[in-house]
C-alpha cells in the first residue's frame, strides 16, 4: 500500500468552502488528514497521476524546489515575524523581493488567500501543488495553532539549511568520479570513431596484414561506427522502460528493495533513510505534533519506497497503543542504533533532543559512507581506463612498429 494523491473539497474550521490535494496511505487516511483542518469533507477522489502529470514532466523536467531559495525564505519569515510585523504583510514583503518563480507564484497566491482570511498553512498547502514538504506545511500548522509562528519558521530554516548542505556534500563528492568517467567515454568514443578509422585507410593502402590486437580494435570501432544509432536507441528504450517501470507502484517498491541490497549503496540508503527519520521527526515533535502525527508525515519524507511505506505504517500500531521503539523494531526497518535511542528517548521523554542526536550521527556516518564509496570507485574507475586506454595504445603503436618494419 502505497502513497497516494487524493483530490477534496471541505468546509474549513472557518466556515469557507476549500478544495486542494492530499497524500495519503489510503482514503481513510487521507480523510483524517483532511479533518484536522477541515470540519467537514464535501469530496474526496483519488487523483489519476496519468492525468495531472505526463510521465515526461515528471520524470524529464517537471517542477523543482529550489532548496537554497526556499531555505532563505524560512529564514525571512522568522525574522520578519520575529518583528512583530502581521503575517499578511510578512508575505507581502517576501512574495516582493523573492527572485526564484515558482516560489514567488506559491507566496502571490498566498498573499491573496492570507488578506481573505485564511490560515497560512492551508493556504501554503494548497498553493504549493505538492512542490512545499509536508514537514514544512505541518510545522506551519503547528506553529499556527501554538501561537509560535516565527519559531516554527525558524525551526524550518534549520531544518532545511541542513537538508541542503548536506545534499551539496553529497553532489561534490560525486562530482569528481562521474567528471572522470564522463571524460573518458568521450575520450574513448572520439578514438574509435575518428582516429581508429584513419589507422584502418593507412592500413589498406598498405595492403599490410595487421596485428591481431588492431583488427580487435578495428572490429569495435566499426562495430560502433555502423551502429552507433541503434546502440542509442536501445540505451533510450532501456532508461524510457526502466523509468516508466519505477513509476509504477509495483516498480517504485521492487527498485526501493533492491537498493538496500545493493553492496556499499544499500548501507548509503538506509543510513540516509535513518537520518531522515531522524531528523524529520525531531522537528515535527518540536513543532508540538503528537507521535502519531509525526511518524506519518515523517514517512512521506524519507526517500527510499519500501522504508517510507513501512513507517507509514508505524501510526496504526501506535495507535492500537504500541510504543514507536517497538513497532520500529518489529518493522526491521532501520539500524539497531536507531531503534534502540528512539525507544530510550521515548522512554525517558526525551525524544526529540535524543532523535536530534541520534540525527546528528547519522549525517556524519553517512558523509563517511560516501567518502568510502568514493575512495573505492576511484582506483576502480582508473583501473578500468588503464586498461582500455592501453589496450588502444599497445593495438596503435603495435601497428605503426609492423607499419615501419614493412617499409
Amino acid at each position: 500500500m502505497g502513497l497516494n494523491t487524493y483530490k477534496y473539497s471541505a468546509i474549513s474550521k472557518s466556515g469557507q468552502k476549500v478544495r486542494g490535494v492530499i497524500e495519503g496511505f489510503n482514503e481513510m487516511d487521507a480523510a483524517s488528514r483532511i479533518r484536522e483542518s477541515c470540519n467537514v469533507i464535501l469530496k474526496i477522489e483519488e487523483e489519476n497521476p496519468e492525468a495531472s502529470e505526463s510521465f515526461l514532466t515528471r520524470d524529464l523536467g517537471g517542477k523543482k524546489l529550489n532548496t537554497k531559495a526556499f531555505t532563505v525564505m524560512c529564514s525571512q519569515f522568522a525574522i520578519i515575524l520575529k518583528a512583530g510585523v502581521p503575517i499578511a504583510r510578512t508575505v507581502e514583503l517576501i512574495s516582493g523581493k523573492i527572485t526564484d518563480k515558482a516560489l514567488k507564484n506559491i507566496l502571490e497566491k498566498v498573499k491573496e488567500d492570507v488578506e481573505a482570511g485564511r490560515r497560512l498553512s492551508d493556504s501554503f498547502e494548497e498553493a504549493g501543488d505538492k512542490l512545499l514538504p509536508p514537514t514544512f506545511i505541518e510545522t506551519i500548522r503547528a506553529g499556527e495553532e501554538s501561537g509560535n509562528l516565527a519559531g516554527a519558521f525558524s525551526d524550518m530554516h534549520e531544518h532545511f539549511d541542513k537538508e541542503g548542505k548536506m545534499k551539496t556534500k553529497i553532489r561534490a563528492a560525486l562530482a569528481y568520479p562521474v567528471f572522470v568517467l564522463v571524460v573518458a567515454v568521450i575520450v574513448v568514443a572520439i578514438i574509435m570513431i575518428k582516429v581508429v578509422p584513419t589507422f584502418t585507410e593507412v592500413f589498406s593502402s598498405m595492403g599490410t596484414q595487421m596485428p591481431l590486437l588492431m583488427r580487435v580494435l578495428i572490429g569495435i570501432s566499426d562495430f560502433f561506427c555502423n551502429y552507433i544509432w541503434i546502440i542509442l536507441l536501445i540505451i533510450l528504450a532501456i532508461f524510457l522502460g526502466l523509468r516508466i517501470y519505477a513509476s509504477s507502484e509495483k516498480g517504485r517498491l521492487s527498485f526501493a528493495k533492491r537498493q538496500l541490497k545493493m553492496p556499499m549503496f544499500g548501507n548509503i540508503a538506509t543510513l540516509n533513510s535513518a537520518r531522515q527519520f531522524a531528523n524529520s521527526m525531531a522537528t515535527l515533535l518540536a513543532a508540538g505534533l503528537p507521535v502519531t502525527r509525526a511518524v506519518s508525515i515523517t514517512a512521506r519524507v524519507i526517500s527510499n519506497y519500501h522504508i517510507s511505506q513501512e513507517v507509514g505504517k508505524l501510526s496504526a500500531k501506535i495507535e492500537e497503543g504500541r510504543s514507536l521503539g517497538d513497532s520500529m523494531r518489529e518493522a526491521e526497518i532501520f539500524p539497531d542504533i536507531l531503534t534502540d535511542m528512539t525507544a530510550v528517548g521515548e522512554s525517558t521523554g526525551e525524544m526529540e533532543q535524543t532523535l536530534r542526536t541520534i540525527g546528528e550521527y547519522y549525517d556524519t556516518e553517512l558523509s563517511d559512507a560516501i567518502a568510502s564509496l568514493i575512495r573505492k570507485i576511484e582506483p576502480t574507475l582508473l583501473i578500468f581506463i588503464a586498461i582500455v586506454g592501453g589496450f588502444i595504445v599497445i593495438a596503435t603503436y603495435g601497428s605503426m612498429f609492423s607499419m615501419y618494419n614493412t617499409l
